[in-house]
């Protein structure tokens, strides 16, 4: 009687959520997978001829690549930064101030960003001037840099609070007994503390993964919908395709890019957990 009333609990708690993610996502994404296969005006059932169309085109070819890149490039610097500076605020007794001072960037509006983007990176702006070059780098494959540049300034700082939960979650029972067997400072971030960071780096590297390809309001409001092409990304592609309504193209795409997101998590997750075991 008491497993029946709380499984009943259970369900009643479970239940608002789990119909909310129903009706506005888990739905929605079905509906999505079955007009991939249909034409959009017609809806006449056209089987993988979206997914060849998708596949065919140079600019999802291009977004694609160069997504990969920001993701490949971005992820490793944001995590080993984010921990480095974490390591380093840990120590600190008062370090509520700096903790504020790398949120900030995600509390700015995007304007604001944008204006600091051109102030710094335009022909004219203040990075020439202190070199006194005429670099344009919003026109060169240094536009790439710069998307790295800003992604990684304005997500820094989440990165560094969920790093430093992780730390302050750690055992100090641990720390201690490797401080009296005589370890360093240097062994016991290696060899005690980093381990037990794993669930922390499971979280951090998820969403800031996911983060890579919302990388797009900035972009967009400096360069518009067709920026230099090393930063021409995924979320370029979808917002040209929606304006241009190429809904049968966006569609294909779209279950092209879940498929994808859902086997890097679960490739992801399958390590971690394996990682654990070990």
């Amino acid at each position: 009687m008491r497993k029946k009333k709380e499984w009943r609990s259970f369900i009643f708690f479970v239940l608002p959520g789990l119909a909310g993610v129903c009706v506005f996502t888990l739905f929605p994404f079905l509906d999505v997978v079955r007009r991939s296969f249909f034409t959009t005006v017609a809806d006449q059932f056209v089987g993988w001829d979206n997914y060849r169309r998708v596949f065919e085109n140079q600019a999802f070819l291009l977004a694609v690549k160069n997504t990969a890149r920001f993701t490949a490039v971005c992820l490793p610097i944001l995590l080993l930064s984010g921990l480095l500076v974490a390591i380093l605020l840990s120590g600190m007794a008062k370090a509520q101030f700096w903790k504020s001072l790398f949120l900030l960037p995600m509390s700015m509006p995007s304007v604001t960003v944008v204006m600091i983007w051109k102030m710094c990176f335009s022909e004219s702006g203040f990075l020439n001037r202190i070199l006194e070059l005429r670099i344009d780098y919003m026109g060169t494959d240094r536009a790439f840099w710069v998307l790295v540049f800003s992604y990684v300034w304005k997500n820094l700082g989440y990165t560094v609070i969920l790093w430093l939960a992780g730390i302050g979650g750690i055992s100090q029972d641990t720390v201690e007994v490797a401080r009296v067997d005589g370890a360093g400072w240097l062994r016991i971030w290696l060899f005690v503390m980093l381990p037990q960071l794993k669930g922390p780096f499971y979280t951090i590297a998820v969403l800031s993964f996911l983060n890579t390809f919302k990388a797009f309001r900035e972009a967009y409001l400096v360069a518009g919908a067709y920026p230099q092409e090393s930063m021409y990304l995924l979320s370029h592609l979808f917002n040209n395709w929606f304006a241009a309504l190429d809904l049968d193209k966006m569609a294909a795409g779209a279950v092209c890019m879940a498929a994808v997101l859902l086997v890097f998590i679960l490739l992801f997750t399958a390590l971690c957990r394996k990682g654990e075991e070990d």
